[in-house]
């Protein structure tokens, strides 16, 4: 039986993934496409309902994205947000000009809560507003559901058609009701029945690898963390010994990490695999040696885990497949649809024309961080692992501002060390804390500054603290750690780990910072 989904078309805005954050929160499937996606593609996916996301133009620039007339002939629920709402209104024979007064930010809005888009809504709530053009003039068969002090059409739809448009953000935090603006239409409006569930993800997808792979033999590059060790559980549930795991020691993982690896997927380990551990640390530091700019460090790091991938098949004999741990914030950062590229990661763009295998095999490319967790624990991968923090494809690479040095990586090792024990300590102590972090490490800055150690003068290293607060990595805010924490890790920093005399707290927000600092 064909799963319920919903298409979601993008036309280029901040947000977009969000949008199927929160479509996926409803445990219903959805994919993101970019808004110029063929008829024929969208009519085989049988989409239940779709979402036109916001966007960075104006809909009345003929210039600007726009979408195919045929959709809105397809009969199926349509709800349009921020720039899909515009375009719900400029291509069904409404009026969208330029704003006399732009809108940004939290915003008091009143809707009608009798219609079932706005079911549960208090007549009056807030909802997060970014916008300079506006709906003047709403088109005909649609009648306006909301409106602020300053936008006279927040919301209208054309029930018979079942199109819906608002012009405000329903999936970020700020929209105090937006979770219910989305499970309205995906279940009152659009029918979907919320079987998205990981249990029957795990069995399709196992039995797609197996359709997949055949009898051929896979390579993953096992870096460790929770994506490529999930990837690494689901294969071998597929395909058991077809699979060789390759565990590259790029000397850039967090203190005792390497170990951790090894205990679980190792010869000694509960999974049915092939484990091949690879100390490739002295190469990585050679190629890293002098290259200081962000992004030539994390291609190297990508590159290089290529070739040593492509050393290693060649030692194993031939290999048909390569898998990797690609996620869907790995995809979205990645800049592969119509939204602008924020970092690129190693693990995302195909296969380079260099490399020896058939196919590419990325088991959770369509999956978000919290739903790869619940994989992880439903095939049994050790809770301490599963519930890792996430940590880059190019490791401590991206966690040492500048050049990449094996004293520098062993200086954020320790550090990095000591404020995760410290974090892990306070939170035992109050577990439901408001200050609890999704994600916090230390890095090295580039920079040095002058000390007083004892009666000596230093000059030395300053290390940077990150502790965040985010449910889906896509925003973020700095997390309001304790000051007795912060200047308890801070002291045992300064005391214990040698080279470093300063330490920085990072409470930058994402955006406009990303929760990495390269």
């Amino acid at each position: 039986m064909k799963r319920d989904n919903i298409l979601i078309l993008d036309f280029g805005g901040q947000y977009n993934q969000l949008i199927a954050r929160r479509v996926r929160e409803c445990h219903v499937y959805c994919e993101v496409h970019s808004y110029d996606m063929s008829m024929s593609d969208i009519k085989a996916m049988e989409p239940k309902g779709m979402i036109l996301t916001g966007g960075p133009n104006s809909v009345y620039d003929p210039a600007s994205p726009h979408a195919a007339q045929e959709l809105f002939s397809l009969g199926i629920p349509i709800l349009g947000i921020c720039y899909g709402a515009q375009i719900l209104a400029y291509q069904l024979g409404g009026k969208v000009s330029p704003a006399l007064k732009s809108e940004y930010g939290k915003t008091n809005t009143v809707v009608d809560n009798s219609q079932i888009i706005f079911k549960g809504w208090n007549e009056t709530s807030v909802a997060w507003m970014s916008h300079t053009d506006y709906i003047e003039r709403a088109p005909d068969g649609f009648t306006i559901t909301g409106h602020t002090g300053d936008c006279p059409v927040a919301a209208m739809q054309d029930e018979g058609r079942r199109f819906y448009a608002v012009q405000f953000h329903p999936e970020v935090v700020h929209t105090d009701e937006g979770m219910k603006l989305f499970r309205n239409f995906v279940y009152d409006i659009c029918g979907c029945k919320g079987d998205w569930k990981m249990s029957s993800f795990i069995d399709s997808t196992v039995s797609q690898i197996k359709n997949q792979v055949g009898d051929g033999k896979v390579l993953l590059g096992l870096s460790g963390g929770v994506d490529s060790s999930v990837a690494a559980a689901l294969l071998s549930r597929a395909i058991g010994r077809q699979l060789t795991c390759v565990f590259v020691d790029h000397g850039l993982l967090r203190k005792n990490e390497a170990d951790e690896v090894k205990s679980v997927f190792g010869p000694d380990g509960s999974f049915d695999l092939n484990f091949v551990h690879i100390d490739a640390s002295d190469h990585f530091y050679s190629k890293l040696a002098g290259i200081e700019e962000p992004e030539n460090k994390r291609k190297i790091i990508g590159a290089e885990f290529i070739n040593v991938f492509e050393k290693e098949a060649k030692k194993i004999g031939e290999v048909d497949f390569l898998a990797q741990g690609t996620i869907y914030p790995d995809v979205i950062e990645s800049g592969l649809g119509k939204s602008a590229t924020i970092k690129s990661h190693h693990n995302v763009g195909g296969l380079p024309d260099h490399v020896d295998f058939k196919e590419i095999i990325e088991p959770l490319r369509m999956l978000f961080k919290d739903e790869v967790r619940e994989v992880g624990m439903k095939l049994g991968i050790p809770e301490k692992l599963v519930n890792r923090q996430p940590f880059p494809g190019p490791g401590l690479g991206v966690r040492i501002i500048g050049e990449v040095t094996p004293e520098k990586v062993r200086i954020v090792q320790e550090a990095d060390a000591i404020y995760r024990e410290e974090i892990d300590r306070a939170l035992e102590q109050d577990p439901d804390a408001r200050w609890k972090p999704a994600q916090y490490y230390a890095a090295l800055t580039n920079l040095r500054s002058v000390g007083v150690m004892g009666d000596g003068r230093t000059y030395d290293h300053a290390i940077a603290l990150r502790a965040v607060i985010t449910t889906d990595f896509m925003t973020a805010t700095a997390a309001p750690i304790p000051w007795d924490v912060l200047t308890h890790a801070s002291d045992r920093i300064v005391n214990e780990v040698k080279g470093i005399n300063r330490v920085f707290y990072d409470c930058t927000s994402k955006p406009p910072a990303t929760v990495e600092l390269e």
